[in-house]
């Protein structure tokens, strides 16, 4: 089976977004290049190998916001090894001022949700316990 191997996203400022995403991820990016295929991307690398991206492409977008209720990308999810990682994180945003929905229980984990600049759902997500 394949695993997953990068997630990037399209933004409409990378200018405006990198610095936000970078605060979240406490780290630098690891690429920062304008491509000849038209885009201008930033990404960062995970410890275990993955690489999040973000892209500003070099055509116009179209109007209106991200909504996870048109057919694509519903949300992207970042793994914390247990409860305590996404406490951590719960207060992380809240001490950056990023609004979030708060941790939300379930039988399957325990998530954490909210949304970059330009409105793309993100979450943090915890296994449950035991």
């Amino acid at each position: 089976m394949a695993v997953l191997n990068h997630v990037a996203v399209t933004v409409r400022d990378v200018d405006s977004s990198a610095p936000w995403y970078q605060q979240i991820f406490g780290s630098d990016p690891v690429l920062d290049e304008h491509t000849d295929a038209g885009f201008r991307h930033v990404v960062w690398a995970f410890e275990d190998g993955t690489l999040f991206g973000i892209h500003q492409h070099d055509r116009v977008l179209e109007d209106g916001e991200f909504t996870e209720f048109r057919c694509g990308l519903d949300h992207v999810s970042f793994g914390c090894a247990d409860r305590a990682e996404l406490e951590s994180w719960h207060d992380k945003l809240n001490k950056l001022g990023i609004e979030n929905g708060g941790i939300v229980d379930a039988h399957y984990g325990s998530g954490l949700s909210f949304r970059d600049p330009d409105g793309i759902a993100l979450e943090f997500f915890a296994p449950p316990a035991g």
